[in-house]
């Protein structure tokens, strides 16, 4: 309890820290990430991953307020779903030789602010961005508590994720930490848990189910 207490504040700490030059961001909301390999964790499990696991992730936005590209995007999210050759590691996406990704954009969204979120995503993954093999529009319902540490994804049948804070019981060997960095550019991030983390789409190449994993980041951003 005390870990996760702790680890709270610390989130929270940074949310109040704040960044210099926030105030003359054009575009702002909550980031959910999951990935195939555990994020939370020590050097010892990473190694023994390494090269196995870790080559899926699902990045998602939810934007709270801001536009892009001169088109408002408040209240909308979008989605970015990647394969990758090879682990994604301390190099992120540049860490995969070979790359398929797809963009599952907000069905709310109008024909405009559709172009300007797949040109947002595009821009935020990028290498991943050149090698978008379908753009889908889904239902997405996207929540992130940044206090509690909770997060909360579903886009249609598609994407099932649900995050936690990371707890005592959730380490092993004493060492954990925020072992690879979040594939995308955040104001503040934390590594945790993924309650739900699934993936059921066609066209990369991959399917999973990879519940009850150190594997989630939970963040916010500001560009």
């Amino acid at each position: 309890m005390l870990h996760r207490v702790l680890f709270g504040l610390l989130f929270s700490a940074l949310l109040v820290a704040g960044n210099p030059v926030a105030h003359a961001a054009k575009l702002e909301g909550a980031y959910l990430e999951s990935r195939t390999c555990q994020v939370y964790t020590g050097p010892c499990f990473a190694n023994s991953e390494s090269g196995l696991a870790g080559k899926c992730a699902i990045l998602a936005w939810n934007v709270a307020q801001g536009d892009h590209a001169g088109v408002n995007l408040a209240g909308l999210s979008v989605v970015v779903v990647v394969h990758s050759s090879d682990t994604l590691a301390f190099e992120g996406i540049d860490n995969g030789r070979e790359l398929k990704s797809m963009i599952l954009v907000d069905e709310r969204a109008t024909a405009e602010q559709r172009e300007a979120l797949v040109d947002f995503a595009r821009q935020q993954v990028g290498r991943a961005g050149e090698h978008v093999v379908k753009v889908e529009a889904q239902p997405i319902t996207m929540s992130l508590d940044v206090l509690d540490l909770r997060g909360k994804l579903e886009v249609g049948k598609v994407v099932k994720l649900s995050t936690r804070a990371a707890r005592v019981g959730d380490c092993i060997c004493g060492n954990e930490a925020a072992y690879y960095p979040p594939l995308a550019r955040l104001e503040h991030f934390a590594a945790g848990v993924c309650i739900e983390n699934e993936f059921r789409g066609r066209g990369i190449g991959q399917r999973w189910s990879a519940p009850d994993s150190r594997s989630a980041y939970m963040g916010t951003f500001v560009y």
